[in-house]
């Protein structure tokens, strides 16, 4: 296919349902050979069909991002199929645990961290020794306003996008002379099956009262396919590289890219 991203290799994990659909279905139309990586097999392989019935290509991967050996065997795969991978969105998220850091279950805590942190950091692991040694690869973490927040009894989610927009910050710093772009970015706010998840909680019903009010209110919002399509749109733009000079950045939905690449450009050379 032709398009922005033709030529591209892209993963997208998370990339079942939500987001990460709309976000594999919009990178797959713009030219990449995506490979759609969760643990859900029959959700990947009806985004594969979507696809490929409009002629794009695209390869399902079940696995558990934060296992070491899946996230091989998923990098592995995409290789094989399509080819050297220069583009990953990074989408994969959990919602809770809710609650005061002294109450909720310490391993559902920890295992938020693992979703959040070492599951990019795994993929980054895997990707990016290939992507400097091409000097080209591009990429991008789904994180969350919770990066930049403090939210009590959310402390497992903004503890988790926080590291994770760190992460990528670092790693930006690290891979900038190596041609290897990086951003965090949120979404936008609408309602998914995450959203779902985390209005029928007992535990967010009894400490984020307020959130679980506003999920209600997104739970019928007509424009959520305009939602997808924006950060879909987003995650295209960064891709095909014209915002590198932003790498290490993380942006919202209202941020305007063009007037940041000014800023950046207009702005001193940085010291190492």
């Amino acid at each position: 296919m032709s398009g922005r991203l033709a030529g591209e290799t892209a993963i997208v994990t998370g990339a079942g349902r939500g987001f990460g659909r709309a976000i594999a279905l919009r990178l797959a139309a713009e030219g990449a050979a995506v490979t759609v990586a969760s643990r859900n097999r029959r959700e990947l392989d009806a985004v594969v069909a979507e696809i490929t019935k409009t002629g794009g290509r695209a390869l399902a991967a079940p696995g558990d991002v934060t296992v070491s050996k899946d996230v091989a065997r998923v990098v592995a795969a995409a290789g094989q199929e399509f080819g050297a991978v220069s583009v990953l969105v990074s989408n994969a998220g959990v919602p809770g645990p809710f609650g005061p850091i002294w109450s909720v279950d310490a391993q559902a805590w920890w295992a938020a961290q693992a979703v959040h942190v070492r599951a990019p950091f795994l993929f980054l692991q895997q990707l990016m020794p290939g992507m400097v040694e091409r000097r080209r690869g591009c990429v991008i973490a789904i994180c969350a306003t919770a990066s930049r927040i403090v939210a009590a009894h959310l402390s497992a989610y903004c503890v988790g996008k926080t590291a994770q927009a760190r992460v990528i910050a670092q790693a930006a710093a690290e891979a900038r002379e190596h041609g290897v772009s990086l951003f965090a970015m949120d979404p936008g706010f609408v309602f998914t099956d995450l959203a779902a998840e985390t209005m029928n909680s007992p535990d967010a019903q009894r400490w984020l009262p307020g959130m679980v009010a506003r999920l209600r209110e997104k739970e019928v919002e007509p424009d959520k396919e305009a939602v997808f399509a924006r950060c879909a749109g987003r995650c295209v733009d960064l891709a095909g590289g014209q915002y590198a000079a932003l790498s290490g950045r993380y942006f919202e939905m209202s941020d305007d890219l063009e007037v940041l690449l000014a800023e950046a450009s207009a702005a001193p050379a940085r010291s190492p």
